[in-house]
């Protein structure tokens, strides 16, 4: 079992902690543990408990009518609002409490109904990535431990590779190398763009989880592709980023290489001229409508 800090508790339900206290004395919402040292923290009940509070109250219902709500009361209110609701932020919501219960079947619901109301892409974009994104960050922070994390990317995993495989395959089009460095296994922001590359008729080379060096230009040798595409979320750490960067850049000096993850937004980094920092998956799109751009000018 998961222990969080109110600082976790206000990350992961967008309430802040000051409100989160208040409703702690005045409706005796939370009942906070304690440490041998006295220090207050919580458990995975209640995370689901202020989850399901948060996407209640901010759809309108009272924190007073949801303080006397039993728990099943509160559970099947939850679970009509999500079913009706459209909004990315309660899918979102809705996700997240599937994974601190690590319950595959809600999950594979909430997936299959946004995927037939918005499309696979949308619902990847809109829901699933901001999701991974934020489950990601908490991850790094210890807000969340790597079992809910791997729960939930496994199945998102599936979910893409099927999709992936259901693409036809074109010719013409461009040459995407996509790998993670050594090390790096989070692989969902990946396996997204290599969709989404390929359903714009382009050719993925994919390889995947903890690339060594060596297969790496082995590959490229090979393939000659025209970009190369990896993300940094926890490999190589922040004091080697630059370094790895550098030596893409020198080794590939013919391609376009596109770099995003944790490790590099947001960092004090600088990009060689063949080198493209991606600050979102979204980016990938624009990138991809550019080059379509040229290649029917062409």
């Amino acid at each position: 079992m998961s222990t969080y800090s109110i600082k976790d508790l206000e990350q992961l339900s967008g309430i802040k902690a000051h409100t989160l206290r208040i409703w702690e004395q005045r409706y005796n919402l939370l009942q906070p543990k304690r440490t041998d040292t006295n220090i207050r923290f919580y458990d995975d009940d209640d995370l689901k408990l202020i989850l399901n509070v948060a996407l209640l109250n901010d759809n309108g219902v009272k924190i007073s009518k949801i303080a006397s709500m039993s728990a099943n009361e509160l559970r099947e209110e939850v679970m009509k609002l999500t079913e009706r609701s459209l909004t990315h932020d309660d899918q979102i919501h809705a996700l997240t409490i599937c994974m601190i219960e690590m319950d595959e079947e809600r999950f594979d619901k909430i997936l299959s109904t946004n995927i037939l109301k918005l499309g696979f892409e949308q619902t990847m974009l809109n829901v699933i990535y901001p999701f991974m994104s934020k489950i990601g960050i908490l991850w790094q922070t210890g807000a969340i431990n790597p079992a809910q994390e791997h729960f939930i990317s496994n199945l998102v995993r599936q979910k893409l590779i099927v999709a992936i495989d259901g693409q036809v395959l074109q010719r013409g089009g461009k040459k995407f190398l996509l790998f993670l460095p050594e090390g790096e296994l989070h692989e969902i922001s990946i396996l997204f763009a290599s969709y989404l590359i390929k359903s714009k008729g382009h050719k993925v080379i994919y390889l995947g989880q903890s690339t060594p060096n060596d297969d790496l230009l082995a590959v490229y040798k090979l393939h000659q592709p025209e970009y190369l595409l990896t993300v940094i979320t926890t490999s190589p750490s922040s004091e080697y980023v630059q370094e790895y960067i550098n030596a893409l850049s020198d080794r590939f000096t013919n391609a376009e290489i596109l770099v995003t993850g944790y490790q590099v937004l947001g960092q004090d980094l600088s990009f060689p001229a063949n080198v493209k920092q991606m600050s979102y998956i979204r980016d990938i799109k624009n990138l991809l409508e550019e080059v379509d751009q040229v290649f029917q000018e062409k």
